[in-house]
């Protein structure tokens, strides 16, 4: 198979092939998980894979406690189905949490008190309570754990990681945290084996054609683990110019997908990879990336690649687009590109207005 080709069935994995794109749970599940440290960006994440659906719809879903985030794998907030969320934890949140110790040695925390705030936390919000981020630090500072600055974040991450809270939906412009237990009323409990094969199935039904240590690298699991998860989900194994890929064998009969998205920055189509060669040159990460800082662009992709990088002013009556090419652009590519960012208008309920950064 080519390089075009399979970038092609990617990207229709990418935005769910022919599912039934019917719920947050619905595009949550087929991901498995869904980067979510910026809540606009997945939240956008989700609107592109629910045409139509607007911003305050898409809130008023996650609300239902059939999401939730949390820091499943490489230390960083995703959105996954609550019900999976203990066995995700234990299972590639694990290696996260290792580390834990000589974060705590640096921010100068004993792991009695950091086991302490977790305990605090929980007695906090015990019977349905929901706090803010801000409240949540000052629970802990008036239960004898005195923590400030980065303390508080270490924390709050320490608390979710062993499963005991979890981040629920923005309460203003603020983050909120609960009880996992009482979010998530459903836990599923697969053995270890079924659960690699359920991440490794969710992962190249949602990814694919991609590699095993593309895998490793989203998950934080070993190599070994990797292969195990791969060998019991019933994947197909795909040449790609030379390199060993793996897809789901539906979405290589569904086939692929082509025309513009304009995709978040913070979406699955780029950070799901270890390797992004397939979706842009490395002059064109650049600019994805400014400075290499892990804040990405929101881009324009066309058939699978990168064609620019936009960004958004939102006003009261209309947002405001400035497109800024990362290739050459005819006149067609500029109107289709155009196109391609009114369902981000549908989804905030204003018009689009485009300018033109050649």
């Amino acid at each position: 198979m080519d390089v075009t080709t399979a970038l092609s069935l990617r990207m229709a994995s990418l935005l769910l092939g022919g599912i039934t794109k019917d719920s947050t749970l619905a595009v949550t599940e087929w991901f498995g998980a869904l980067q979510a440290q910026d809540l606009n960006s997945v939240l956008w994440s989700l609107g592109v894979r629910l045409p139509g659906r607007t911003l305050p719809e898409i809130v008023a879903e996650t609300e239902r406690r059939d999401v939730v985030r949390t820091w499943p794998m490489r230390g960083t907030v995703h959105l996954i189905p609550s019900a999976d969320a203990h066995w995700m934890l234990e299972l590639t949140g694990v290696r996260a949490l290792a580390g834990a110790a000589k974060r705590r040695e640096f921010l100068g925390l004993s792991e009695a008190d950091a086991d302490r705030a977790a305990e605090i936390l929980g007695a906090a919000l015990k019977g349905g309570g929901r706090l803010t981020r801000s409240s949540c630090v000052a629970a802990i500072n008036e239960g004898g754990v005195q923590v400030s600055g980065h303390l508080g974040y270490h924390l709050l991450w320490y608390a979710s990681q062993r499963g005991i809270t979890a981040i629920a939906p923005n309460e203003g412009s603020e983050q909120t945290f609960v009880l996992l237990d009482e979010w998530a009323q459903r836990r599923n409990t697969p053995s270890r084996e079924d659960a690699l094969g359920i991440l490794a199935r969710r992962y190249f039904r949602s990814h694919g054609p991609t590699t095993a240590k593309d895998f490793a690298g989203w998950t934080m699991l070993t190599m070994k683990d990797a292969k195990a998860g791969i060998a019991a989900a019933g994947l197909a194994r795909v040449d790609v110019e030379g390199a060993e890929m793996w897809a789901d064998p539906a979405a290589l009969e569904a086939g692929p997908a082509h025309g513009w998205h304009a995709l978040p920055g913070f979406d699955e189509y780029l950070l799901g990879y270890k390797d992004r060669s397939m979706m842009a040159t490395p002059e064109m990460l650049k600019s994805i990336i400014p400075g290499n800082n892990g804040i990405f662009q929101p881009t324009l992709v066309r058939d699978g690649r990168v064609r620019a990088v936009w960004k958004r002013t939102v006003g009261k009556k209309a947002v405001s687009v400035v497109v800024s090419p990362l290739t050459p652009f005819t006149a067609r590519d500029w109107a289709d590109a155009e196109e391609a960012l009114q369902p981000y208008g549908t989804f905030l309920g204003l018009p689009v207005t485009v300018k033109k950064l050649e």
